[in-house]
């Protein structure tokens, strides 16, 4: 059963210890995930590691849906936090998030198996003395499953028994540990480490399968990104799976095009009613939305659009000349599922929260009216 920690003291206690490991850490948004670890607790709040942009710390994690992940013993924690801002510990640059008041044992973490472990052999000897080779199957931080080269006679193993195991799993993890015998089907051998792993060991393990976890997540997402995505074969575009930008600018069209080649085809449409109103009947996928100016026209303009498109698909603001700041007001007012200022230097994170907006909304989990995200 998934454990929920409500105690302050004791959510202090666990993040304390984390920070004194400087252990891994995942920030994650509905559309986009850092990795990073901890520093330190100082004057009620927790410092993360800075791993992105300046840029991207301030706008991309100010999000009223951002979550931190992180492995702790036998267990995955997750924890709704909010960024307070940029900070500053023993030199090295962090992000602030509030302390969190929920902490979440995730999708019980105690049961996940990493099954994509390659090649790994393993040696184990039974209370009979003998030795065999075989092959890791699956491990978790309480067990693996194994299966033998040949094989053993059931006098020899049965459930119950106990081996001694060692499994190489890596440079730096190398597993040498009893186990228990917990079920045999064939070659097929499932064993319990017993007693549980040391410290020295558990923990650089728990950091493992956690990032092979969030390795699973994002090839999930992926796989949901592809059955969605469109055939871009010549003749196999699908009108209704393209993304409209709305805007003037035949360059930014271009640039648009050559990051989203391997995303969705992009049509760009001008600033006009009934041009977005005919475009809006082939149910594209994601309207941008270009803002260059903050005049007084430009934003009613701009907002008859955004109103006349919401409910459709989600919507993205994607701003030039645009201070970060008044993009964001302006999302918000609009009720854009997310924004950023372009430049030629945010390419790669401007096609992953692209990627993020689609997976998300092709998922059912965000409807154009569903709780915004902001990257500027």
């Amino acid at each position: 059963m998934a454990t929920t920690i409500k105690k302050s003291e004791e959510i202090l206690d666990i993040l304390s210890k984390a920070c004194g490991r400087r252990e891994l850490l995942i920030l994650a948004t509905p559309f986009l995930r850092f990795e990073s670890s901890f520093v330190a607790l100082e004057n009620g709040e927790l410092h993360v590691l800075a791993t992105m942009s300046r840029e991207d710390a301030v706008y991309g994690l100010r999000t009223p849906d951002l979550k931190i992940r992180f492995p702790y013993g036998l267990g995955f924690y997750e924890a709704s936090v909010a960024s307070v801002g940029l900070g500053l510990h023993e030199g090295r640059r962090t992000v602030r998030v509030t302390i969190p008041k929920v902490l979440r044992e995730n999708d019980q973490r105690v049961a996940f198996r990493v099954e994509r472990v390659g090649r790994v052999p393993v040696t184990f000897s039974t209370s009979k003395a003998g030795l065999h080779v075989a092959g890791l199957v699956d491990v978790s931080t309480t067990g693996a499953q194994l299966h033998a080269q040949r094989d053993i006679p059931s006098e020899e193993l049965k459930p119950g028994d106990r081996l001694v195991l060692d499994i190489p799993l890596s440079d730096q993890i190398s597993i040498h540990s009893g186990a228990t015998v917990r079920h045999l089907a064939g070659r097929r051998i499932g064993v319990q480490f017993t007693p549980k792993l040391p410290t020295d060991i558990e923990e650089p393990l728990s950091r493992w399968v956690f990032l092979r976890r969030e390795e699973e997540r994002e090839r999930s997402a992926r796989r949901l990104e592809q059955a969605t995505a469109p055939d871009l074969r010549v003749g196999a575009l699908v009108p209704e799976t393209s993304i409209i930008l709305v805007s003037p600018d035949p360059h930014l069209e271009a640039s648009l095009r050559e990051v989203l080649q391997d995303v969705r085809p992009v049509i760009r449409l001008a600033p006009a009613v009934q041009e977005l109103k005919e475009a809006l009947l082939c149910r594209p996928s994601l309207l941008i939305f270009h803002v260059e100016g903050t005049s007084l026209d430009e934003r009613r303009r701009l907002k008859t659009l955004c109103e006349l498109a919401q409910r459709k698909a989600p919507i993205l603001l994607l701003g030039t000349s645009v201070d970060g700041a008044t993009l964001f007001e302006l999302s918000n007012e609009w009720k854009a599922s997310s924004a950023m200022v372009w430049s030629a230097e945010r390419t790669l994170f401007f096609q992953r929260l692209v990627q993020g907006i689609l997976r998300r909304h092709a998922a059912g989990g965000d409807s154009p009216m569903a709780p915004r995200e902001d990257h500027l």
